[in-house]
């Protein structure tokens, strides 16, 4: 089934098109966990849940209330009629792991009318779920950020990292580019060798750091470690503006 899980009309907060004016579409489900990451939100009932900055739209069990079931596109195409919005606003497709749906005829359906209309689309994924770009070509004009996830997240090498997956999207997409979450703390155990590794699939592409956290006090902490390491290795630093901004991940 189908879920959203929130929408809201900001800016983008990271990577490539940071600052942009952007309408957000936050859907339910993931193939991961990301424990790892250390966040903490606490559910409908009140149970403290672990896992990534958003658990709430990756943790059905326990944030069941935020989940809206959709049956039919128009429900995802009339979000845009609730905000003043420019011509062909940017629109970011997150999670969750939003491709877990890339083959439900609605959010096919869905993505062909944004495409339509001119809209660039841009999805935050995990880079681990395989499109059949072939069959469904409409995937071709849209923009993917690949988050892939470091060991920092607690998965496992083999859930996280697929390299058939990672290269397709680089072969397919309109764009593609790395967007990673790292934090001082992992910085100094080898994580350079592991986003080698990765971008060895698709060597091509941008690379995006962004501090991991949650909070603007988490954000901050991560930051300076982090330009450093960007320096070294020739990567863009990315900030992480709604969090620095707002001092939150979701909704803004």
């Amino acid at each position: 089934m189908l879920s959203l899980v929130e929408h809201f009309y900001s800016i983008q907060g990271e990577g490539r098109y940071t600052g942009v004016p952007s309408l957000f579409f936050r859907f339910g489900g993931c193939n991961m966990r990301c424990e790892g990451f250390g966040c903490v939100q606490v559910s409908d009932s009140g149970k403290e849940v672990l896992g990534c900055d958003t658990v709430y739209a990756v943790n059905r069990e326990h944030f069941a209330s935020k989940w809206i079931p959709i049956i039919k596109s128009e429900q995802l195409l009339h979000v845009r009629d609730l905000y003043e919005l420019p011509e062909g606003v940017d629109i970011v497709l997150t999670g969750g792991e939003p491709l877990l749906n890339y083959d439900d005829p609605i959010f096919v359906e869905f993505i062909t009318k944004l495409i339509e209309e001119k809209h660039r689309v841009t999805f935050e994924t995990n880079a681990t779920i395989h499109i059949d770009f072939e069959r469904y070509p409409i995937y071709k004009e849209c923009v993917y950020a690949l988050s892939v996830k470091l060991s920092n997240s607690g998965e496992s090498v083999s859930k996280r990292i697929k390299p058939d997956a990672i290269s397709s999207y680089a072969q397919n997409a309109k764009e593609a580019f790395f967007k990673f979450s790292i934090d001082e703390d992992s910085i100094d155990l080898g994580l350079d060798d592991e986003i080698d590794e990765i971008i060895s699939y698709a060597p091509r592409l941008q690379v995006y750091c962004m501090p991991l956290g949650g909070s603007k006090k988490e954000i901050e902490k991560n930051s300076l470690a982090l330009i450093e390491f960007c320096k070294t290795k020739g990567y863009t630093y990315s900030d992480r503006l709604h969090i620095r901004i707002w001092d939150q991940n979701h909704g803004v």
